[in-house]
């Protein structure tokens, strides 16, 4: 059976945003078209990695001779959302496995999440791994200038979060209370 495609071309927004407390916050991939809302669970890796290889295609794409798709090389000021999700949040899965693409036809990025499930799990544990169907997929296809202020907001996000000890790099609840634990030959 086909999976289930919730797909936004041109979408009215596209963000990922937070709910939650720093140290307890839960990652949401969200687009919207008019009424019709998906919320994607994710982690905060994962969204990190999709802002850096989104800019990374940017980039890419910006140095070609010419520019030929007009790559803005900062987020368009217009373009860049900072409202919070579109309430209410209601997860529609959680996202294992993401794909990133580029359609030089409309000029768009293109990126799908899909669904983790326990199929998945047991696929990467056997031996003779099969390839799955997932039962659904989040598209969406977003316009270059979009995509650039996508990237810009899901850094902020990111950032936006217990700070990082510079040396262990592990997040800090309190700085003050902060026990760093390093490896050994380093004081």
């Amino acid at each position: 059976m086909p999976p289930l495609v919730h797909g936004f071309d041109w979408p009215d927004r596209f963000v990922i945003d937070t709910v939650g407390e720093p140290g307890d916050r839960t990652f949401f991939l969200q687009a919207r078209s008019g009424a019709e809302v998906v919320s994607v669970a994710l982690e905060k890796e994962q969204s990190a990695v999709l802002a850096e290889k989104i800019e990374e295609i940017l980039d890419q794409l910006m140095s070609e001779d010419g520019n030929p798709f007009s790559i803005p090389a900062l987020a368009p000021d217009g373009l860049i959302d900072h409202d919070p999700l579109d309430e209410p949040v209601l997860e529609q899965f959680r996202a294992g496995a993401m794909s990133l693409g580029w359609d030089p036809s409309t000029a768009q990025i293109v990126i799908e999440a899909y669904p983790v499930s326990d199929a998945d799990v047991e696929a990467l544990e056997a031996s003779d791994p099969v390839e799955l169907e997932p039962e659904e997929v989040l598209q969406v296809r977003i316009p270059v200038g979009t995509a650039r202020a996508f990237a810009k907001r899901t850094r902020e996000v990111i950032e936006s979060g217990r700070p990082v000890c510079s040396l262990c790099r592990l997040p800090m609840d309190s700085p003050e209370d902060h026990v760093c634990t390093l490896p050994d030959g380093f004081q």
